[in-house]
């Protein structure tokens, strides 16, 4: 997409699928990276008009964009940096903390030093903690699944760091907790590591802490979820993966997983990518219900991709308040919404190779401190028009045309015009000098104002 009041914005194109009404209230949230013009954290709106466009500098990326809550209040939530293998999917950055102006609050690093954070989790807690993940580059022998005895591994590592001090309040890595034996991963031939590049064996993608303390980690090479314990690091169970704790009932396989999450009534929600390489016909997200007695793990709902949708990575399922679910189905951009019943709700897709790690829905209300951009056409007599956009501004349901003989003295022309997606074309009557824009909301209120340009003959913007 392309404005002619920001044209340093290029952010992809979204297309709505379907859009019912029982979709939730809300935006989307996503991370467009690979192939994108500009990569970079995005909301938007239910139609696929940009509320916010963040674009991030040079070859940087952005993973798993969202809205967290720090200090009691509502926060933009990211990682960024560079992906340092993209066939690994690992990355090295730091994450940003961002509040409803877009003013960044925090700089999260890990305790591994400056910018060696990875893309995977960034999870807010009530307790002013952050969990993380990030991998470590490791001399060990690979011995016991034919390899060398001085080979290279690539170590998990979870984290819980608070956020203001960034001191370390829990440091666990799958390397003496989990035998690199329980990877799918061959040491060789398709699926094997690049050479050169460390056995991955775990791939640790997600982190949740309980109540109880403990924390729940999902890891896509073993196809497995883990429950550890919070204060020694010990696993307590498996879920699925080839030692798994639980019996697994009819359908509850999964392969390759991502974004493992335990819910209040004791079910566990997962994004099924089902590759790569291959297991299942297409990737879904799924709800288990765990019997902790009898070690049993049983479907409760699977919510299926459209058009058998089977993608190689990322991915993530988020459970609504009421219920739905919206799924993300990563590699495949693509962002879904599913009723309780698995009924498609909301479908949306964005330009092919424009992947996001993970996709959510938030209600989100913004209040940019920069001002409105401006834009007009060529022309002097007559009829102008006025391109209007204001990133990151919510609750602006008008635009009200000002000009004047002085940059300081501005009337408004004609009557507001209302808001047409990102960038609303405006026409205004004036042979005035200067020219400006007034972002209204719905009771009439100024809620920003332009920079005023001059009317010169050409294209002007402010």
């Amino acid at each position: 997409m392309r404005f002619e009041s920001r044209p340093d914005l290029t952010p992809p194109v979204i297309t709505v699928v379907k859009h019912t009404d029982a979709a939730t209230d809300g935006d989307i949230f996503i991370a467009p990276k690979q192939k994108a013009p500009q990569r970079g954290p995005e909301i938007v709106d239910a139609n696929g008009q940009p509320v916010l466009f963040e674009p991030v500098p040079g070859p940087d990326q952005a993973a798993d964009f969202r809205v967290q809550t720090y200090k009691g209040k509502p926060v933009l939530t990211w990682w960024e940096g560079p992906v340092a293998s993209p066939i690994l999917g690992t990355g090295y950055g730091h994450y940003v903390i961002m509040d409803d102006s877009y003013k960044v609050v925090r700089r999260v690093e890990a305790g591994l030093g400056k910018d060696t954070a990875d893309l995977h989790e960034f999870q807010l807690t009530p307790q002013g903690t952050a969990l993380i993940t990030a991998y470590k580059t490791v001399s060990g022998s690979l011995e016991s699944i034919g390899g060398p005895k001085d080979g290279k591994i690539a170590d998990s590592i979870v984290q819980e760091v608070d956020v203001p001090t960034g001191k370390v309040l829990f440091d666990w890595h799958s390397i003496g907790h989990v035998p690199i034996e329980e990877s799918y991963i061959p040491l060789s031939g398709p699926g094997s590591p690049p050479p050169g590049n460390p056995y991955d064996y775990f791939h640790v993608n997600s982190v949740e802490k309980e109540p109880d303390g403990n924390y729940i980690v999902s890891a896509r090479n073993t196809s497995a979820i883990y429950e550890l314990d919070g204060k020694t690091g010990a696993v307590l169970w498996r879920l699925g993966g080839k030692k798994s704790s639980f019996e697994m009932g009819p359908g509850t396989t999964f392969w390759w997983q991502h974004d493992a999450r335990r819910h209040a009534d004791g079910t566990i929600t997962l994004y099924d990518d089902g590759a790569a390489p291959p297991h299942e016909p297409q990737s879904r997200g799924i709800r288990l219900r765990l019997d902790m007695k009898a070690k049993t793990a049983t479907l409760v709902q699977a919510d299926l991709s459209p058009d058998h949708i089977l993608a190689g990575s990322q991915g993530n399922m988020q459970v609504l308040g009421n219920g739905h679910a919206v799924v993300g189905w990563g590699a495949v951009p693509r962002v879904t919404e599913f009723d309780g019943g698995g009924k498609i709700v909301y479908d949306a897709t964005f330009s092919d190779g424009d992947d996001s790690y993970r996709a959510y829905r938030f209600p989100w209300s913004g209040r940019p401190t920069t001002h409105p951009a401006i834009a007009t056409a060529k022309g002097r007599g007559g009829t102008k028009t006025i391109y209007a956009s204001w990133n990151g501004a919510t609750g602006v349901t008008s635009w009200q045309v000002v000009a004047g003989d002085d940059a300081k003295s501005l009337a408004p022309v004609g009557e507001p015009q209302p808001v047409n997606g990102f960038e609303t074309t405006l026409h205004a009557d004036t042979n005035a000098d200067f020219i400006a824009v007034r972002a209204l909301g719905p009771d009439g209120k100024v809620l920003g104002t332009s920079a005023a340009v001059a009317i010169s003959g050409g294209r002007d913007t402010g």
